[in-house]
């Protein structure tokens, strides 16, 4: 089996009848294009497009694609073997350069608020889909390419991506999933063989970078901006028909189209939100960039661009410097953001209601949908059957109080709480058990050590009059706090060893992540403060949306 390749976009020869290379056997359904208008224009430079979901448009040939990593379950999800993952025709692929029958690359319209302003057109600049696999049982799987090259919605940018990014967003794609979180997918990144031109912070410092290609995998990509851009353009027979869409294949079970489903199917997505932010909330991720353009209508964490984990517990901390002044995507304050976005949404699909009652109502219940979330996450976090409001919330704030106190690792100290039994006494040392959390343990005083036995001894009387048995106590705190999160250090030394020539660490962290809860005593080296270097360091520390 050979490519046929040239500068110009080609299909991949088929293969015999009896081949069964899962390549040439994925089955493509594009219900997106078939069912909703294309822009008419096909001409790719940049421009408004009215009347429209979408554009089709090819991606840019790459001089020399090579498969850098690949996620083996994202593989087996849409029928591919480890095998046809490691072949050139994989790699050909899935940088955008060869076409499998069936694929029909496109670029989806959507617009959205960037920071609280309403910013109109954005679109898929650099992404592009190539279709909607159906696998084996039945289930649509979309793929997509990204910095595969600019497509009418690239605002004037080349529409590609740089190694660091595209690795970052591969990894964290892979562990959102293993950690439980509702997220997109990603197949693999591959290398392009060109390099681009960045400034990582828009301070003047330009640099090339070597190119990739990342390949994302969801049910589906559409966006809260997706309905946002019809409504602006008063759009509202195409807004409707793009709710019916979502609907037919994404919430079959709401019904058929009316007002009634679309009220159902707005309470499932803040409901589907308001779980995702709690498991972000959980496992101390911060997104960077909540644009209403970068949340998902299925309620799954998209575009993964200035990310984090808190390292020392801060709840105003943000991975973005664009973000740096305001600070309005900061830990602390997603869920309100979320809040935020879902108002928007509901102003959009505000046309198809006679009135805004209903959705008012659903939106007035988000803070309960995010409550009960947020409660049953707090119980599991800190081994309770139960999380009861009113004396425990008290017991949180005033963890989080030593917290702001003490420079604590937020991923650490959870897993460690659960090495405390119930035979803690009033003369043991927290710092024994729990020293190994604190980026200056030397330098806590006396009285905040006497602030943490209290709080330890507080918070075993509420553990012994909980009554769960220890040993479901310990299971259930470690099922929900990961012992392994993909550290932005940890990223970086990934990316710096695959700049080098070398991919085996994005492989040893994905497989590491694999298995975020497990104790893997082999890695514990992972299991760790971070590092004084990486303190301030870029990539590091902060990052920018440059990718």
């Amino acid at each position: 089996m050979t490519l046929l390749l040239s500068t110009k976009m080609n299909f991949v020869t088929p293969p015999p009848q009896d081949s069964d290379n899962g390549l040439y056997a994925l089955r493509f359904k594009n219900s997106f294009l078939d069912e909703l208008p294309a822009d008419p224009l096909e001409e790719n430079y940049c421009r408004q497009v009215k009347c429209a979901c979408y554009t089709r448009v090819k991606p840019k040939p790459m001089e020399k694609p090579r498969m850098l990593a690949f996620s083996s379950e994202t593989a087996q999800l849409i029928g591919l073997s480890e095998d046809q993952c490691l072949s050139q025709e994989f790699a050909e692929i899935f940088t955008g350069n060869a076409l499998l029958p069936g694929m029909d690359p496109h670029a989806m319209c959507y617009g959205g608020h960037q920071f609280g302003n309403w910013a109109g057109q954005l679109g898929d600049g650099r992404a592009i889909n190539l279709g909607d696999v159906i696998n084996e049982k039945g289930e649509r799987w979309a793929l997509q390419l990204k910095g595969a090259g600019p497509t009418p919605y690239a605002r004037g940018a080349d529409g590609l991506a740089v190694l660091r990014s595209s690795i970052r967003e591969f990894l964290c794609s892979e562990a959102m999933h293993h950690l439980g979180v509702p997220t997109t997918r990603a197949l693999c990144v591959n290398l392009t063989g060109e390099e681009v031109l960045r400034d990582m912070f828009y301070n003047g410092n330009s640099l090339m970078e070597p190119g990739a290609v990342v390949c994302r995998v969801a049910p589906s990509f559409l966006r809260f901006g997706s309905f946002q851009i019809l409504t602006a353009q008063q759009d509202i027979d195409l807004l409707r028909r793009l709710v019916d869409f979502t609907l037919k294949h994404f919430y079959p079970e709401l019904g058929p189209p009316g007002k009634e489903s679309y009220l159902a199917w707005f309470r499932v997505i803040c409901q589907r939100t308001a779980k995702m932010i709690a498991d972000w909330m959980r496992v101390g991720f911060v997104h960077g960039v909540m644009n209403t353009d970068n949340m998902s209508i299925l309620g799954l964490t998209i575009d993964y661009g200035p990310y984090g984990w808190l390292e020392d517990y801060d709840p105003d901390w943000t991975p973005n410097t664009t973000d740096a002044g305001g600070r309005r995507y900061r830990y602390s304050h997603q869920p309100q953001i979320a809040h935020w976005n879902l108002w928007q949404l509901a102003n959009a699909i505000q046309p198809l209601f006679k009135n805004t009652q209903g959705l008012e109502e659903v939106l007035n219940e988000f803070p309960v949908f995010y409550q009960d979330h947020w409660s049953r996450m707090m119980a599991s976090k800190l081994g309770f059957s139960e999380f009861r409001m009113e004396p425990d919330q008290m017991l949180w704030d005033e963890l989080l109080v030593l917290f702001s106190e003490v420079e604590t690792d937020m991923t650490m100290f959870f897993r460690l709480l659960s090495r405390i039994s119930n035979t803690f006494s009033e003369d043991s040392d927290p710092l024994e058990i729990l020293g190994k959390a604190f980026y200056r343990p030397d330098d806590i005083r006396p009285e905040q050590q006497e602030k943490f036995q209290q709080w330890i001894i507080k918070y075993q009387e509420r553990l012994a009059e909980d009554g769960m048995d220890p040993e479901q106590q310990v299971e259930s705190m470690n099922l929900a706090n990961p012992k392994y999160v993909l550290r932005n250090y940890m990223a970086q030394i990934a990316i710096d060893q695959a700049t080098e020539g070398d991919p085996s660490l994005i492989k040893e962290m994905l497989e590491l992540l694999r298995r975020p809860y497990d104790e893997q005593p082999e890695q514990e080296k992972y299991f760790a403060l971070r590092p004084e270097w990486a303190r301030h360091r870029p990539g590091c520390s902060m990052l920018s949306c440059s990718s």
